[in-house]
């Protein structure tokens, strides 16, 4: 006999059976609720539409059945092959009028007896009630609305059915609390400031995704995005140090960064930190490995023009496949929509390098969550994959006293700090790049000028003779400033 794992009911909702560990138990009732708008019906068809033969039924008790059918074609779903139980207000026949009493508790016809018969004569194996919320209008009180859907529920999984019925949620509901103790899941849709979400509440007899999960509705109607859990993702890898390109970069990090680690360009604005990103992309480009840049602050044009002033052939590698730009709106994607484009270039197009410019912008994304946790989360899902992570982190003063690597409080995250500075040099701005950590290995302790020139980039000798560099205004300790 298959255990209830193996024989879920899929939704048809890209990502949603991941977040319910495989689909939906047969012959159960299922509670989709919230708000007006928020999605429940959307999700419902596709529950129906993907059903392996034609044997789901939609039981509609607001709309008619071809306005039902239009709306479905607006949103990419089409109904054909779905049966449609009419019970709108005016599809009554010879002007009864329905309701929900059991036969023995009203004369006449009734929502209860009519669902019920249509059920025992055609044996749909889906349904979906939209919405039993139009059914509790039709009882006396509270308990009356309790004992007749859970009636009509019951029977109808005693038929063979799985059972999806939507509940529109109130701020304050004393039935819809009814029905979620009904049903063997519950699962809540709303529309929040920063997205629509979907979390599911209860499923009995299995496990679940816990929290929020962000969706969307578009063209091709639902698709949910689960939340990223790192320890769900793994692979070995070897941390083996990477060329950078750049001889004297890979002498200041004792042979280069290391595969799989996660390094934190940090520096004011300006100062080279995309630039010296692309430098370690690019190369890894060179290598015939796939690495992804993901912009939250530039479009690609900025970018190729940038690259092609410092002599990176970064189109030449586009046009090869082995390295892939991509500009993020960060106001149009949530952050799980975006660990599920990461997820698909490291899992499907096999990329081994990513970086992500800047925090500043991908905190746009999180809008109001929390950034520590999404970043977090996302890095260490890369780490477990064996991807090298290249984070960049704008400063927000350009020299001073304090030193700040990151406003954000992400510095435990990362395995390597680069820092890039700004400083004064003989009324000359200038500027400098230095390690501040590195966990796989050591690194040279002194600081060395930076340069971006149209030859590429320059990283220099390191400065000796100087103090007070970090300060932004440094002070000549020798007589000889030959060094620097």
């Amino acid at each position: 006999m298959p255990t209830l794992a193996e024989n879920r009911i899929r939704t048809g909702v890209p990502g949603f059976d991941e977040i319910l560990r495989g689909g939906l138990i047969p012959r159960r009732t299922y509670l989709l609720r919230g708000g007006p708008g928020s999605g429940k019906t959307t999700l419902g068809l596709h529950f129906l539409i993907n059903a392996p033969q034609s044997n789901s039924l939609f039981v509609s008790l607001g709309e008619a059945e071809q306005q039902l059918r239009d709306n479905a074609v607006g949103i990419g779903l089409s109904m054909e092959g779905v049966d449609v139980l009419d019970l709108s207000p005016g599809q009554e026949e010879s002007g009864d009028t329905y309701t929900l009493l059991e036969s023995w508790d009203v004369e006449g016809n009734s929502l209860h007896d009519s669902i019920l018969d249509y059920v025992r004569e055609h044996q749909p194996k889906r349904i979906l009630i939209d919405s039993l919320s139009q059914m509790r209008y039709l009882s006396a009180d509270t308990f009356l609305f309790r004992k007749q859907a859970m009636s009509l529920l019951r029977k109808l999984t005693a038929e063979g059915a799985t059972v999806l019925f939507t509940s529109e949620q109130g701020p304050s509901d004393d039935d819809d609390e009814t029905l979620a103790f009904l049903s063997d899941g519950v699962i809540t849709l709303e529309q929040t400031d920063s997205g629509r979400q979907c979390q599911v509440t209860k499923l009995r007899g299995s496990s679940f995704a816990q929290g929020a999960h962000y969706f969307s509705l578009g063209d091709d109607g639902m698709t949910l995005y689960p939340r990223l859990v790192p320890s769900h993702h793994g692979r070995q890898v070897e941390h083996a140090p990477l060329g950078s390109g750049l001889p004297e970069f890979d002498a200041l990090t004792h042979g280069g960064l290391e595969r799989g680690t996660i390094t934190l360009l940090s520096g004011p604005t300006g100062v080279g930190k995309t630039t010296l990103g692309a430098q370690l992309m690019s190369e890894a480009a060179r290598r015939h490995e796939r690495s992804v840049i993901y912009s939250f602050d530039e479009g690609a044009s900025t970018f190729l023009a940038r690259c092609r002033q410092v002599g990176l052939p970064v189109e030449e590698m586009m046009a090869a496949g082995h390295l892939n730009f991509e500009a993020v709106e960060s106001l149009h994607y949530n952050p799980d929509e975006f660990a599920a484009r990461v997820r698909i270039e490291i899992e499907e197009c096999g990329a081994t390098m990513v970086m992500i410019d800047s925090l500043s912008g991908y905190q746009q994304s999180v809008r109001g969550e929390d950034l520590q946790q999404r970043v977090h989360a996302l890095c260490r899902y890369l780490v477990n994959m064996g991807v090298t992570v290249l984070l960049v982190n704008e400063v927000f003063s350009i020299t001073g006293q304090q030193t700040r690597v990151t406003e954000y409080g992400l510095s435990y995250l990362a395995d390597n700090i680069i820092m890039l500075r700004y400083i004064e040099l003989d009324s000359e701005l200038r500027k400098s790049i230095g390690v501040l950590k590195k966990r796989a290995g050591g690194f040279e302790k002194t600081l060395r000028e930076f340069d971006i020139t149209s030859e590429g980039l320059k990283v220099g000798q390191p400065f000796h003779g100087l103090r007070g560099i970090l300060g932004g205004i440094p002070e000549v300790t020798t007589n000889s400033r030959d060094t620097t």
